[in-house]
């Protein structure tokens, strides 16, 4: 097992994989739109996806996961089952072909995700999560996670700020006590500190424009250094 990483295999792609990942209300989606704006005015092909979904498969399953679209609540071990799925259609009929052709993938939550909410925050063994991870993922090893870390009482105040004048409601993981959370968000940050070399950690305690400039120079010192 690759350490440096936490995942099996080398990456066989030219183009870079990042995920982006936090608990509910970090602004991952936010950050991810400021990233990819940056990366396309340098000329950089950039593919975005979000998990699960990213494919019609991955979109029907993220309908039961998120809003029970089955009609029935999933149980905790088909829910991982599911999310395994969704991700690892992604990653073949999505990721695997953009890397190849050169471009960069960001991802909005990956791997880890499943990892946090299902090992941490679950109570499932987190090395059974990694170990199916692994095989979802294949050799579609991110270059980089940006953990956005934010508290959860505030992160879950803007998941309830974006719910002001729409129509949805709080998805099935969004409506889980704070306990569930909590650990979450340490789980998030237990990974960080296994896995230093891929993991940046980046607070998300602030207001989107700072956020954006921390990300902007962790990724571009990283990759873009001697471009």
């Amino acid at each position: 097992m690759d350490r440096q990483n936490g995942f099996e295999g080398n990456k066989m792609a030219s183009g870079r994989l990042i995920t982006f990942e936090g608990p509910e209300g970090a602004g991952k989606s936010t950050q991810a739109a400021l990233l990819i704006s940056k990366l396309e005015a340098r000329g950089i092909e950039v593919v975005y996806t979000r998990e699960p979904g990213g494919t019609k498969l991955g979109e029907a399953i993220r309908g039961i996961l998120q809003y029970n679209a089955a009609g029935e609540d999933p149980c905790p071990e088909s829910e991982v089952l599911l999310f395994e799925a969704s991700r690892a259609q992604l990653v073949r009929h999505v990721i695997q072909p953009a890397l190849e052709r050169g471009a960069w993938v960001l991802c909005d939550r990956f791997a880890d995700s499943t990892t946090a909410y299902q090992g941490f925050g679950r109570g499932f063994s987190v090395e059974l999560m990694e170990t199916i991870n692994r095989f979802a993922i294949g050799a579609a090893v991110p270059d980089m996670t940006i953990l956005l870390d934010v508290n959860v009482s505030l992160g879950m105040q803007r998941c309830a700020k974006r719910q002001i004048g729409k129509k949805v409601q709080h998805d099935r993981i969004e409506s889980e006590a704070l306990e569930f959370h909590e650990k979450v968000r340490q789980g998030y940050l237990d990974l960080a500190r296994r896995f230093p070399e891929r993991f940046r950690k980046v607070d998300a305690m602030r207001l989107a424009e700072p956020i954006a400039e921390d990300v902007w120079k962790l990724v571009s010192d990283a990759f873009l250094a001697q471009g």
